[in-house]
């Protein structure tokens, strides 16, 4: 029995946030964030007839499709695009996607400047889109144990570095 797709609209509804917070958490610079979420979204919805929920959940492809646009953007670019917390100059706009209002949110920023771009990929993986061992472990084809480890150990690096910059941790896992 074949699964019915469900239509584009309930697709982008449920997921808008789950791929904004995983290109914002690789790019940690919001405008560029917005562009890139627009073309996920606009090449999702150009190939979502090819999409085959037997591969992959919708999730999953769209972080695929996250990941390609994000890496064509570095592509594009020299350096990686980094703003200092502290040089943010948009405190008063008022949307559900100005992550660094919150105080928590700002602490875990800092303590994203200083992992790498497959570091913050790798976090984001598991805590923006939300995806399973067994899921990341297919992306990167590995074993979901590996996976596990391999959080096992970035967390560790982020309490570290929250330490050494006296950030709390009340997010801690």
């Amino acid at each position: 029995m074949e699964t019915v797709k469900p239509d584009f609209e309930q697709v982008y509804t449920e997921n808008y946030s789950y791929v904004y917070n995983y290109v914002f958490m690789r790019l940690l610079h919001r405008e560029n964030t917005e562009d890139i979420v627009s073309t996920v979204f606009t090449k999702a919805m150009t190939h979502y007839d090819s999409y085959d929920s037997s591969i992959s959940g919708i999730r999953t492809w769209l972080c695929n499709i996250a990941k390609n646009t994000i890496t064509d953007f570095f592509r594009l670019k020299a350096n990686q695009p980094h703003a200092d917390i502290d040089e943010i100059t948009e405190p008063g706009m008022e949307d559900q996607y100005d992550l660094l209002q919150d105080s928590i949110n700002r602490q875990l920023y800092r303590i994203l400047q200083h992992l790498s771009p497959q570091e913050r990929d790798f976090l984001n993986l598991r805590y923006g889109m939300q995806l399973s061992n067994d899921e990341i472990g297919a992306m990167l084809h590995i074993n979901g144990k590996a996976v596990s480890e391999r959080y096992r150990r970035l967390l560790k690096k982020c309490r570290e570095i929250a330490k050494e910059y006296n950030i709390r941790e009340e997010f801690d896992e």
